[in-house]
């Protein structure tokens, strides 16, 4: 089992920039990508980047690339997500998770951190 726990969440204004955490404890070794997702309130929850374990590639959504980083510090036990430029539409709740090696879908799930961008 991997547990995760976000943190860094809050309130800024448009334009501006927050960082989210996300500290990744239990059996870590079976994780092979570790992502964020968002859920804004009535839609489906989307990807917004993703990291491999191995060889650290990324993946961006195209509604963040440019603006958002994902990063992996201490020794890849905690998940950054740098966020710059934010505006409105990025306002949601931010899920941290991970993939277990061999499933098809990111199967851990944090509790969620909520960002709120505001005009």
């Amino acid at each position: 089992q991997v547990q995760l726990a976000e943190s860094g969440g809050g309130s800024v204004q448009a334009g501006g920039s927050l960082q989210i955490s996300c500290v990744i404890s239990g059996e870590t070794w079976t994780a092979c990508d570790m992502g964020w997702y968002r859920q804004a309130p009535g839609e489906e929850r989307e990807l917004v980047s993703s990291i491999k374990m191995d060889d650290g590639t990324t993946r961006y959504a195209d509604s963040v690339k440019g603006r958002f980083t994902i990063s992996q510090a201490n020794a890849k036990k905690t998940l950054l997500l740098q966020m710059n430029s934010l505006k409105t539409e990025d306002t949601a709740v931010y899920y941290c998770a991970a993939r277990r090696c061999g499933m098809v879908r990111f199967n851990y799930w944090g509790q969620g951190t909520q960002v709120t961008v505001s005009s």
